[in-house]
């Protein structure tokens, strides 16, 4: 059955086009997001999500989702979708952070030119039929000192506009290396130097915990006599208040905002002030953004539901189509082993601890960490998958850790998964072969060779002979088919363990007849999820 995406927001023609050119059925309906009751009644019957601003994805939708497997929004800003919910629901939520990055950045550099010339003013003076030439005095670009707050795509950007204007640019930004800002021209610094340095100074990070009220009355009461602040980039930055104070006491010349700690902005200590330009958040709304935005939203979801690769997200590690193409075999395999070892835990698990070796290293191991852990949590809750999957383990207190190594033994890569209690560590291993079939290579540090089939049994005992006539035996009596035999040991003598791949569920009275022959440690039935 084809996916089926539901677009609760007004999306371009072009977009939809490209959901049906892929094989995915869409249901547009503009004006839902509006409806949130209706938007809960529904959600249920599709795959997929995509939205603007004006849908609000909250507990209550998400609760309804029962399908839903991504969202997309097109568009930066993901405010408007609660993702802790999502993420606990197990949906990937998405955005388009590239398709606006020059027009908001366009923005930013249009507001500081009007604050600096004090434009908005002079117009509305100039449409009133006044001529007051001389009330609007501004001050040029060329030669000041721009402050930027946040160097990454759109920073970035207007770091390179501003150097083109011959402004001087200082960029604070704790992912900026020395050599990336040399290479961009500006001068790495560190916040405080920034603010006490800059002319002109323009936001553009996320509103995170570390971001929020970032600029305070003290920041402010750092910076230079007659500096302006422009924030195209969220709401919640910049202490509005105290910046309002400044602007009235003459220390801060001019502010130019596109966005607003409360939006929409109604009312604001920011409004109706000389020098103040203010915008309704019209950073990514040129023509040519919101094409783009909903052009990309509608690949990426179509290239997630169709192809699992995952393209900005913020709630999944991201996986290219190439990616996934080379990676699906042994993101089997890692869901396989955590749920080896998830099925054969019973008391509370403390750590999860991953060793990747060989090429198997070189790939993206957080999806392939996303994906054991998915499958260690999915015999306590069914539903989990690897979106939810870390939330759940988060929860519960599981610490998790990887290594990565280089190639060490006889197979070219292989994923070990130990799982940590209060009473055990238990291990299991695994490799994909040329076929691409996942194979458990290792239980319990004993070396085995094992198919992976939907309905195995697992056996732990003594090593002594006669054990595999009286598996095979007791299968055959009881009509239950062996498509696979797997034995190991550790030594003559010692542990030994057999690993039986069978056509069916194995019945309880079958693995009771096992348990009371008193010859097995161990006799447990597992399931794996083998299907595509």
């Amino acid at each position: 059955m084809a996916p089926k995406v539901l677009i609760s927001d007004k999306l371009s023609s072009a977009a939809i086009q490209i959901f049906k050119d892929r094989g995915i059925e869409v249901d547009f309906q503009p004006d839902l997001g509006k409806d949130k009751d209706k938007l809960a009644e529904i959600i249920g019957q599709y795959d997929g999500l995509a939205i603007r601003s004006a849908t609000r994805v909250t507990p209550t939708i998400l609760k309804n989702a029962t399908n839903l497997k991504v969202i997309g929004r097109a568009g930066i800003g993901t405010d408007n979708i609660d993702k802790e919910a999502a993420s606990k629901k197990g949906v990937i939520v998405m955005n388009t952070p590239f398709g606006n990055m020059i027009t908001t950045a366009e923005h930013a550099i249009a507001m500081m030119f009007a604050v600096a010339r004090q434009i908005p003013e002079a117009s509305a003076s100039t449409h009133a039929g006044k001529w007051e030439k001389s009330k609007f005095m501004g001050t040029e670009l060329t030669g000041k000192t721009l402050g930027v707050i946040g160097a990454g795509n759109i920073g970035g950007i207007v770091c390179d506009r501003a150097r083109g204007l011959k402004m001087k640019v200082l960029a604070f930004d704790p992912f900026l290396s020395t050599d990336k800002a040399n290479k961009m021209g500006v001068e790495k610094v560190e916040l405080d130097d920034l603010i006490a340095r800059a002319d002109f100074i323009t936001l553009h990070v996320p509103k995170t915990e570390q971001t929020a009220n970032m600029i305070t009355a003290e920041r402010i009461a750092m910076m230079k006599p007659g500096v302006r602040i422009i924030n195209c980039a969220r709401g919640g930055l910049v202490d509005e208040a105290a910046l309002a104070e400044a602007l009235k006491s003459g220390h801060v010349a001019g502010a130019a905002f596109d966005v607003f700690a409360e939006e929409p902005a109604k009312e604001n200590a920011l409004f109706n002030l000389p020098n103040v330009v203010v915008t309704p958040h019209l950073g990514a709304a040129t023509t040519e953004a919101q094409e783009n935005v909903a052009l990309q939203v509608a690949d990426q979801m179509a290239n997630y539901l169709l192809t699992g690769a995952v393209e900005n997200a913020l709630n999944m590690p991201s996986v290219t189509a190439e990616e996934a193409k080379v990676m699906g075999p042994w993101v089997k395999l890692a869901g396989h082993l955590g749920s080896f070892v998830g099925q054969m835990t019973d008391e509370p698990i403390k750590a999860i601890n991953i060793l990747y070796d060989g090429v198997v290293s070189e790939m993206n191991l957080e999806a392939l960490n996303c994906g054991v852990i998915a499958g260690i949590m999915k015999r306590a809750n069914p539903d989990v998958n690897m979106v939810s999957a870390p939330v759940v383990a988060k929860e519960r207190g599981i610490k998790i850790s990887t290594t990565n190594q280089d190639k060490s033994g006889t197979f070219d890569g292989y994923i070990k998964v130990t799982v940590v209690t209060s009473k055990r560590e238990r291990s299991v291993a695994g490799t994909v072969f040329s076929d691409g079939k996942p194979r458990f290579i290792q239980i319990k540090g004993i070396n085995i060779d094992a198919e992976i089939g939907q309905n195995m049994l697992y056996t732990t005992n003594e090593d002594v002979p006669g054990i595999i006539g009286l598996l095979g035996n007791t299968m055959g009596k009881n009509g239950v088919n062996i498509a696979n035999f797997t034995l190991g040991r550790n030594s003559v003598g010692g542990e030994a363990i057999a690993l039986l791949y069978v056509d069916n569920p194995i019945p309880n009275d079958v693995l009771q007849t096992l348990e009371n022959t008193g010859m097995f440690t161990q006799v447990k039935p597992l399931a794996f999820d083998v299907a595509g």
